[in-house]
């Protein structure tokens, strides 16, 4: 008897439908075919062990089991489900009727218990596009996949389950997560805010710059000074995540194996913060079996990059492309992948290898030679990219001994949400670009042309930075986020003067 049972595939971040074939003829053979790996060839012992544990024979027929499209290959434990249900089909100890209309993934242990499985969440999409009725899945993985509606997702914690609800001895529960009331719920559930911050209202003016445009920052200053304490704050006043947004977040996550199990929709943005021995393959994704890197996990977020000058120079190199481009393409020989990289890339750097070069009370002990040589661990090509470079001093005592608290988070993010409205109107028209960092050249001719007055001003500041043509236009960006936040429709002088300002590493006098 040929039966037809239904699975995914997860390539990048998709699934592709994996029709598994079982064919049972007179013999004793068992034949898998449709290019599985090892992990997919082990299923058979799993599923013999777990049919037996529960009262069930594994067929003693002649079977072929074909996984199509037989030119893909197939990884990992999660065909087990949909491969045993094949099975029992095949050999008519189950019923065949229900089993077009649902797609199926599971790993079995060897009592017939069902675990979790990576990217439950595009598995669904796929399914509901697919027109199936369900979805069988594990227990752990139920509400993740509960967020696609006109879907019912069912939970399923053991073989024997599945087994009884295709023979109709007993009904599986659908799991129902209203999404949009608890994604809403936990937006502004932070655990640090900007109030616990003293002083540095400066470096909180940059940040929140940055935010409202999704500028790139790097902050350089003393040890000490705040710089991993205010990027852990940033989270607080970005722009809550939209409904699209979280779901394509949560997609990479779910892909990755990285989201908590029991959990549905990511609510806030990502913050990543890699530690500075991290490899290339490791930041940017890929692998024998391709895997989102650091880069992809910070998409709709920020990637946070302690001690910059730590970090492998080839790993900060392979940087430059997806900032500019926000995705990363992977090509392997055995495939080509495309992740998302639309981030806000936030970099903490000391000035000297001691660490107090143009520290106010204490003295730098580091030759000329080694603050340049240290600095130049950051290539220039890639500083070009930061768009705003802040340096901060550390606080002095009457101000962390001050009792009174800052500016909290909420009252800035009002601020930086009604900027990026602002710049949602402006670009309605352009697909794919949403805040100022996005500009092209074409758009920034248009909305971020300066007056006589502030040209004459950036004149100047070029020639005397002795600035690129890439640090103009950054320029020009930071100083259209600065007038979104004032509401101003022209870029005014005073707005391309505090843009200027934060070129600080352009500056000739810096590392003597």
């Amino acid at each position: 008897m040929l039966i037809k049972v239904f699975g995914a595939a997860v390539q990048g971040i998709d699934a592709t439908l994996i029709t598994i074939e079982v064919n049972s003829s007179r013999g004793c053979m068992f034949y898998l075919v449709g290019l599985p790996d090892s992990a997919v060839k082990e299923s058979h012992q799993r599923i013999i062990s777990a049919l037996q544990v529960n009262g069930y024979k594994m067929p003693t027929s002649n079977l072929v089991v074909n996984m199509a499209p037989a030119d893909i290959r197939k990884e990992g434990s999660a065909y087990d489900l949909p491969l045993a249900i094949g099975l029992l089909g095949a050999s008519e100890t189950i019923s065949s009727e229900k089993l077009s209309r649902y797609l199926m993934m599971g790993e079995l242990s060897l009592d017939g218990s069902i675990q979790p499985i990576k990217g439950a969440l595009p598995i669904a999409i796929k399914a509901r596009e697919e027109g199936f009725e369900g979805l069988i899945i594990p227990q752990q993985n139920a509400r993740e996949a509960a967020v696609v509606n006109q879907l019912k997702v069912y939970g399923v914690s053991n073989i024997k389950e599945v087994i009884q609800f295709f023979n109709g001895e007993r009904e599986l529960e659908q799991t129902v997560v209203n999404t949009r009331e608890e994604f809403y719920q936990q937006q502004t559930a932070f655990d640090l805010d900007f109030a616990d911050v003293k002083g540095q209202e400066n470096v909180k003016r940059a940040l929140e710059v940055a935010a409202a445009g999704g500028h790139n920052l790097i902050m350089i200053g003393a040890p000490g000074s705040g710089k991993s304490m205010m990027a852990k704050r940033l989270p607080s006043i970005l722009p809550p995540l939209s409904l699209g947004e979280s779901l394509e977040t949560t997609k990479i996550h779910s892909v990755a194996g990285k989201l908590n199990r029991g959990s549905s929709l990511i609510s806030q943005r990502p913050f990543r913060d890699p530690h500075h021995t991290i490899s290339q393959v490791a930041m940017v994704g890929g692998g024998s079996f391709p895997q989102p890197g650091e880069i992809s996990l910070a998409h709709n977020g920020v990637l946070f990059l302690d001690e910059l000058p730590e970090f492998n120079r080839g790993v900060l190199e392979v940087l430059r492309q997806p900032l500019e481009d926000r995705q990363i393409t992977i090509s392997r020989i055995k495939s080509t992948i495309s992740y998302p990289a639309n981030l806000m890339l936030i970099a903490s750097m000391n000035p000297c290898p001691c660490g107090y070069y143009n520290h106010p009370t204490k003295a730098c002990v580091c030759s000329p030679g080694q603050v340049q040589k240290y600095l130049n661990k950051i290539s220039g090509p890639l500083l070009d990219r930061i768009d705003i470079q802040i340096e901060i001093v550390p606080v002095p005592f009457d101000k962390i001994s001050d009792q009174r608290q800052g500016e909290a988070s909420n009252v800035i993010r009002d601020r930086v949400i009604q900027a990026r409205r602002i710049q949602e109107q402006r670009y309605a028209d352009h697909s794919g670009i949403y805040c100022n960092a996005q500009m092209s050249s074409k758009l920034l001719s248009i909305y971020a042309r300066p007056d006589d007055k502030g040209l004459s001003l950036l004149r100047n500041a070029m020639e005397r930075l002795n600035l690129s043509a890439r640090a103009y236009d950054r320029i020009l960006k930071v100083a259209r986020t600065i007038a979104d936040l004032e509401g101003a429709e022209l870029i005014q002088p005073s707005h391309l003067a505090e843009a200027i300002s934060y070129r600080n590493l352009d500056r000739e006098n810096w590392a003597g």
